[in-house]
């Protein structure tokens, strides 16, 4: 990794946290969610990054992969999660928070275990570090405080333009040796009052481009190249490309899923329809030491 690659990465992680501390003093009950995603989406281009991936904002049950979209209504309320990533020349900082907007005292003791297993996670690692030492921290954490964490969620590494780039960092003792190895590391626990699992609900309106083969709408066509130069591989949202093209954009979307080039991503609830608190940082790992970007 060069010095300037370093540089880009640990900026993306210190804009992320300064976002973070700014989404704290906006995000209150029964504000709109498409205030509040555009609001984080408009500090982080203001701090000089890009969003990595559409803000999450993930209530009660859905765990995962929630984004306004341009009309959406949904007012904040319940368990809120705050997923949300900065990249500058495709380096991710990705992290995550949770905020209770009911004074419900489950609520801040699940935000309590989420927060408790990411500090005892990451605490002290390093490339040697096995992915079952970091799950059984998390898995026994969360445990402690009477809930469970979500099984089927798990951490993962992040490459150049890459959010998910293959290696999967386990939030339970699933025996797994491997160490952490050298790299960028996401490490998020989810713990939640239900089983512990999450299925995939309705479309997201989350995107991620897959394939760049033309496609016969004009349309369609111009915001292909569009996505192909603003995003590429990185996810992005239908509310974008809405806010870029107008209302136009939804049918060009629709033309391109058909073709092949869109994959859409669901969204992820909890099975038990039980609250989900999210917690996560973005680490890099390094020979000579450990650097928490988003802290």
């Amino acid at each position: 990794m060069t010095k300037l690659n370093k540089e880009k990465i640990i900026r993306a992680g210190k804009i992320s946290s300064e976002v973070k501390a700014y989404a704290r003093t906006i995000i209150k009950k029964g504000i709109p969610l498409l205030e509040i995603a555009e609001k984080i989406e408009s500090k982080i281009i203001e701090l000089g990054g890009k969003p990595a991936f559409p803000t999450n904002l993930s209530i009660d049950d859905i765990t995962a992969h929630y984004t306004p979209s341009h009309d959406d209504e949904t007012l904040a309320h319940g368990l809120l999660k705050i997923d949300l990533g900065v990249h500058i020349d495709g380096w991710v900082a990705d992290t995550a928070f949770s905020v209770d907007l009911e004074n419900s005292e489950e609520n801040k003791k699940l935000i309590e275990a989420s927060e408790k297993a990411l500090e005892n996670a990451i605490k002290n690692i390093n490339s040697s570090t096995t992915l079952s030492q970091i799950g059984k921290k998390v898995q026994d954490t969360i445990e402690s405080y009477g809930f469970s964490p979500i099984i089927n969620l798990s951490g993962h590494s992040i490459e150049k333009n890459d959010l998910h780039s293959g290696l999967t960092i386990p939030n339970t003792d699933n025996g797994q040796q491997t160490p952490i190895g050298l790299g960028i590391r996401a490490i998020e626990p989810f713990a939640t009052s239900g089983s512990g699992k999450i299925y995939e609900g309705k479309l997201s309106g989350i995107y991620a481009l897959t394939d760049d083969k033309n496609v016969r709408s004009p349309i369609a066509r111009e915001i292909l190249f569009y996505i192909a130069e603003e995003y590429q591989t990185l996810p992005f949202c239908s509310r974008w490309l809405v806010n870029k093209f107008g209302t136009k954009a939804l049918f060009g979307i629709k033309e391109l899923e058909r073709n092949g080039n869109l994959h859409q991503f669901e969204q992820l609830i909890e099975i038990t329809h039980k609250p989900v608190a999210q917690s996560e940082h973005t680490l890099l790992i390094e020979k000579d030491g450990t650097i928490i970007t988003t802290l």
